[in-house]
């Protein structure tokens, strides 16, 4: 214990008085500090979330600390639009698709040094990003159809001459044209 008769308080470093601490993490806070860095909201054990020296609530702390996307909704049934700038969070912005540039179409060709190269990017595949597919090791961001950019999975892949595409792109560029093979039920198309 510090000279003077207590801890010092996690939030404002002020001497804190055993009727009034709180502990957390093994730090000691008021009562009044005890509170999310984002909202303000008084906390408790039920309640308290910490990052590094910082209380937030869940809420708070999920949105800035959560994983993010389609299907991480703050609640039963629902998106937020809320990209958590409010909580000093940047937008990720995705770079925009590029079809690849190898001009290897070789499915197993062999990698310089043992490392895999993404065919896409051209940059390191390390085992944490790996997704095979085609023959080759992509990135995760990077496993996406070469034509509508779209994410890929094992089963909604088809490749050619070293490319990935989705099976709908695929059918579209490489598949076969002319009457009686349309895109829907009962369609026709004409090709010349």
């Amino acid at each position: 214990m510090p000279f003077g008769g207590g801890n010092k308080c996690g939030c404002c470093q002020k001497t804190v008085y055993f009727a009034e601490e709180v502990q957390c993490e093994g730090k000691s806070w008021h009562k009044s500090c005890f509170r999310c860095m984002v909202c303000k909201k008084n906390l408790d054990s039920t309640t308290v979330a910490v990052h590094v020296d910082e209380l937030y609530c869940k809420s708070c702390y999920g949105k800035k600390y959560g994983p993010k996307g389609y299907g991480f909704g703050g609640g039963a049934g629902t998106l937020s639009m809320d990209t958590g700038e409010g909580l000093g969070i940047k937008p990720v912005v995705q770079a925009p698709h590029q079809p690849t540039s190898n001009p290897n179409t070789s499915k197993f060709a062999q990698k310089a040094g043992g490392s895999d190269e993404c065919p896409r990017c051209g940059r390191t595949v390390y085992a944490a990003e790996k997704v095979v597919g085609g023959g080759n090791s992509w990135h995760k961001g990077c496993f996406r159809c070469a034509k509508c950019g779209k994410g890929l999975e094992s089963t909604t892949l088809a490749d050619r001459d070293g490319e990935i595409y989705c099976k709908g792109c695929y059918a579209k560029n490489f598949g076969p044209k002319g009457f009686g093979f349309g895109q829907g039920a009962g369609a026709l198309a004409h090709s010349q």
